[in-house]
């Protein structure tokens, strides 16, 4: 093993990963979701799932060695994005099938600490709606978390447009502002009708990224201390 605990299960060997599962060090796993798929004309398609990830890795890197990354569903269900080409769909179905047996994966490997990190304002509906069945499913504190509800009225004080999270607006462009701006195409932020995301700065995304960072971190502990817990749906009689 390295130096430092790897934060993502991907690069582990079989071998790395029972024996560091065994020392017990191991207390939660990470499922990143978010999508594919059009961000106007200025953001790069893949800014769900990259700022997902970025979050992911941050509370992972905090909470060290005791949180594990489990690269989840690039794409997600963005099927009111289509008529803007090149966005990747998946339907409820296929997303929750996959979804599914991922967290049956993490499960199977031990965890029973779960939190599905969403990066995607299309997958929460179906996956608040079927997350009870989950529940009884698995039996185990398995959590759904869009990143942005660790935000409140406050933090959106940092923004002109005072909008969380927004799509592809001020909220999501200084995220990639601060973290990747490769992603940002400068010459369409103003060249378009939506001029919110030209309001975005790289201060003010490394703010609202250092604040969900630190929350999720403090969610993601409370589920290991066993502070947040969710309880599993009964079955009837």
């Amino acid at each position: 093993m390295p130096d430092q605990p790897l934060i993502h299960l991907h690069k582990h060997t079989r071998k790395e990963f029972r024996e560091r599962f065994a020392t017990g060090d191991l207390k939660a796993c990470i499922i990143p979701v978010a999508a594919i798929e059009q961000h106007l004309e200025h953001l790069a398609m893949e800014h769900d799932w990259r700022s997902v990830n970025l979050i992911a890795d941050g509370v992972a890197q905090k909470l060290s060695p005791n949180v594990l990354i489990a690269q989840g569903l690039m794409a997600g269900i963005s099927e009111h994005h289509m008529s803007h080409l090149g966005t990747l769909t998946l339907s409820p179905a296929t997303f929750l099938a996959v979804l599914t047996d991922l967290i049956d994966s993490v499960v199977r490997a031990g965890f029973t600490n779960v939190l599905v990190l969403n990066g995607h304002g299309g997958n929460i509906v179906p996956c608040e709606a079927v997350w009870d069945q989950m529940l009884r499913r698995f039996q185990v504190n398995l959590q759904f978390l869009p990143y942005w509800n660790v935000l409140n009225s406050d933090d959106a004080e940092l923004l002109e447009t005072k909008s969380i999270p927004g799509h592809a607006q001020e909220f999501e462009t200084a995220f990639a502002m601060a973290q990747f701006p490769e992603n940002i195409r400068q010459h369409e932020l103003t060249n378009q009708s939506d001029s919110s995301p030209s309001k975005a700065t790289a201060k003010a995304g490394q703010e609202l990224i250092n604040r969900v960072v630190d929350r999720v971190s403090v969610h993601v502990q409370k589920m290991i201390s066993g502070e947040s817990v969710v309880a599993v749906p009964p079955f009837f009689p």
